[in-house]
Parts: structure tokens; C-alpha cells; sequence
């Protein structure tokens, strides 16, 4: 099948032959005909040897989204390989696990595409207009091969303006469904998958729960943007005395109180909503000899950048809250921090924390290192990928 073709303009290509699916407007030259948003096309370098096939939006800066290397069509066959073999792979590394992201946009090579699995339902996010002008054929894939009972659009995040597209949620196939427990490390989670952020609950931090709950201790623990209450209802079920959890969300709060509620932990968590900044500024302007100190924190911020642009101003943040922290725990105690964006590299997120160590006089021994797990597959060639990395560290004084 001839698909209409777009080339490229002189430069270099590594990138694309690396593996990476985005194209930029600047990159094109030209078109060989009058292009439909969405429509797939062939993508040929400035010497016109071909490099893969994808979705055309002149809307959007991310001008065409590559979905295969090879010359073929997006036929209803392409989305059942594509999805089975996703699934073949979370199968394979967790086995009869109920909980998982089964689809990961560019890790699963279908841009503009996550899909997260709640036992037998499936909430659905798509961020590309040619993935969302071929939607029925991936729900008829999903039901096919996941047979599940509901389907649930969370189409409503700000990304779908950038590529033209409207906001909005609902459910697709299936009975409604607005409240879930889930069994996360042997904890249940009351979530709602038709409300709440990105797709009701994030799967990406399931396994660090646990991790870091074991480095906790038994003494005071802070969990900063806690949330659910995931970081903080773990490190009470490991042996954490009192947990304290800060979040700006009084309706993600009210939630972390049920989820104590309903594994028996109320007596040892206290959630406050509170902006988390300010919080910590005011706990550690007090004089030295009343400031609270801690046995563990946890530090997991929302993305502070969401483009290189801001980068600066994210690293400012990222080392006021270290700061803050550093002078609330106790030597000897655990801090576990994460960073969610990726264009905070590994090596920046460590110096930002040495640089606060710094300035609080103290040093820290590495004591683990986290990262999302594998049903969000990180590919070598495609650094977006990878996002969310994170490290635990013990004060020395």
C-alpha cells in the first residue's frame, strides 16, 4: 500500500534510525500532496530512502508520530500484533498481576496511546489525533485480546488542545464503574477510574511503595505530596509509628483517610492539606532546638517542567524542597526523593540533591536506586521514555 509521503529536509537522521518516533515541523520539507490531520503517511530522509510510517498533524510541533519502521498499514491486524505483544510482555514479567499499564504510548511503539489495566477494566488516555481517528480499531484489539468488561476514555488532559483535539471522559464499552478497590502490596485502594489524576491511580509508583517503606524504619515518617496515600499507608503497614502526609488536594486526602480506613491504619496517619512549600518552610523557621525531626521522609513532587524551558526554575524547586527536608530528618534517617519529569536527567536530579546537602552541611549515603517499572518499558533510543527516577539516602551529620 502507497501512503502519501513527507520528506525531510537535509540534516541528520540518527535520531529517527535510533528508534525515536517524533518528527518536527521544522524537519519537513515538503508534501508531496494536500494532507488530511491525521493521516498516515510514509516519511522519507532528504535522499529519499524511507524511515518508517506515521500520523500527519500540521497542528501540532510533533508534526508526525511514527508507529512503524516498516512499510504498512494500521489495519485492525496491526493494532492486535502491536497490543498482544504488549501484553505478552506484562504477562510474562508479572504474571496473574491484576494491576499494570498495558499500553505506554512510544515504549509500546503506539504514540499517543496508554492504557492502564484495573483488574478487568481499562482506562484509556490518547494524546495523538491519528490515534484517535483509529480508536475503534484499538478498543476492538483491547476487548479481543484483554476481553474486558469496561472501557473507560480519560481523554480529558490539557495535551489533547496541543494536537486539536477535544477534552473529555466517559465510558466507551461496559457498565460504568466509579469506585474500585485495588490490592497493592497486600493494601487496598478505594480509586474512582473516572475521576481522579491521569487514569485514577498511578501504577508507575506501585513496586517503590514497598521499597521504600522497608528503608522507613520504625520511627516518624513524612510523606511529602502523599497524595493517596500510597508511600505513607506501606510505611505504616512496615512498622512506621506515626506517618504524617502532606497534600494540597483536600479531595486526594479525604481519599488517603479511607485507604487507612480500610487497612486498619487510622491511629498512625495523619494527612493535612497543606501547600507542601510552605509547609516545610515554616516547620524548619523555627528555631533549631524546636524543629521536629523525622526518622524517614519521602519526597514524590508532581513534574515541575514540562519543557526544557523550565528546567531552571523546576531545579530551584527541587532544591528548596531538599533543603527543607535535609533539615528535618534525623541523623542516621532515610530520605527517599523522586523526579518525574524527563528532562531531569539522573545525574542533574543527584547534583541538585548534593548541592543541598551542601548547603546544609551534611552528607548523604546512597542507600537505593529507583526508577518506573517494567510495564512502562524504557527505550534506549527513545530518552522520553524515561521519567521518573528516584534515590534513597541516609544523613550522615
Amino acid at each position: 500500500m502507497q501512503h502519501p509521503t513527507i520528506h525531510l529536509k537535509y540534516g541528520d537522521t540518527t535520531r529517527l534510525q535510533n528508534g525515536h518516533p517524533w518528527i518536527y515541523r521544522g524537519q519537513i520539507k515538503n508534501l508531496d500532496e494536500k494532507l488530511e490531520p491525521g493521516s498516515l503517511v510514509q516519511v522519507r530522509d532528504h535522499r529519499r530512502r524511507f524511515l518508517g510510517v506515521g500520523y500527519f498533524n500540521p497542528k501540532s510541533i510533533i508534526t508526525v508520530r511514527l508507529i512503524s519502521f516498516e512499510k504498512e498499514a494500521d489495519d485492525e491486524a496491526f493494532f492486535e500484533r502491536r497490543i498482544q505483544a504488549a501484553v505478552d510482555l506484562r504477562q510474562k514479567l508479572f504474571p496473574e498481576y491484576p494491576h499494570y499499564r498495558v499500553i505506554n504510548a512510544e515504549s509500546d511503539f503506539l504514540s499517543g496511546l496508554i492504557v492502564d489495566k484495573f483488574r478487568d477494566v481499562l482506562v484509556v488516555q490518547i494524546s495523538s489525533l491519528g490515534m484517535e481517528q483509529r480508536k475503534r480499531r484499538v478498543f476492538s484489539a483491547l476487548k479481543k485480546i484483554l476481553k474486558p468488561k469496561t472501557i473507560i476514555e480519560r481523554n480529558d488532559g490539557t495535551f489533547r488542545e496541543v494536537e486539536g483535539m477535544d477534552r473529555f471522559h466517559r465510558v466507551t464499552f461496559g457498565p460504568k464503574v466509579e469506585k474500585m478497590n485495588l490490592n497493592i502490596n497486600g493494601l487496598t485502594f478505594e480509586m474512582n477510574p473516572m475521576s481522579g489524576h491521569k487514569t485514577g491511580f498511578y501504577l508507575d509508583q506501585q513496586f517503590n511503595y514497598q521499597k521504600v517503606a522497608d528503608l522507613m524504619g520504625k520511627g516518624n515518617v513524612l510523606d511529602c505530596f502523599s497524595f493517596m496515600g500510597g508511600f505513607a499507608l506501606h510505611s505504616a503497614k512496615a512498622g512506621a509509628q506515626k506517618v504524617t502526609g502532606l497534600e494540597q488536594s483536600e479531595a486526594a486526602n479525604e481519599s488517603a483517610r479511607k485507604n487507612a480506613e480500610l487497612n486498619g491504619l487510622t491511629s498512625k496517619c495523619d494527612f493535612q492539606t497543606t501547600n507542601v512549600f510552605d509547609w516545610l518552610k515554616s516547620k524548619t523557621s523555627a528555631t533549631d532546638s524546636s524543629i521536629e525531626e523525622y526518622d524517614g521522609i519521602i519526597l514524590d513532587p508532581p513534574s515541575f517542567t514540562r519543557n526544557k524551558k523550565a528546567v531552571g526554575n523546576a531545579l530551584r524547586g527541587y532544591k528548596e524542597i531538599h533543603l527543607r527536608a535535609l533539615k528535618l530528618l534525623r541523623p542516621g534517617g532515610i530520605i527517599a526523593t523522586f523526579s518525574c519529569s524527563h528532562h531531569i536527567d539522573r545525574d542533574l536530579f543527584r547534583s541538585v540533591i548534593l548541592d543541598a546537602a551542601r548547603d546544609c552541611r551534611v552528607q548523604l549515603r546512597e542507600a537505593a536506586i529507583f526508577q518506573q517499572p517494567a510495564d512502562h518499558p524504557i527505550i534506549l533510543g527513545i530518552p522520553e521514555t524515561e521519567y521518573l527516577r528516584g534515590f534513597a539516602y541516609q544523613l550522615i551529620a
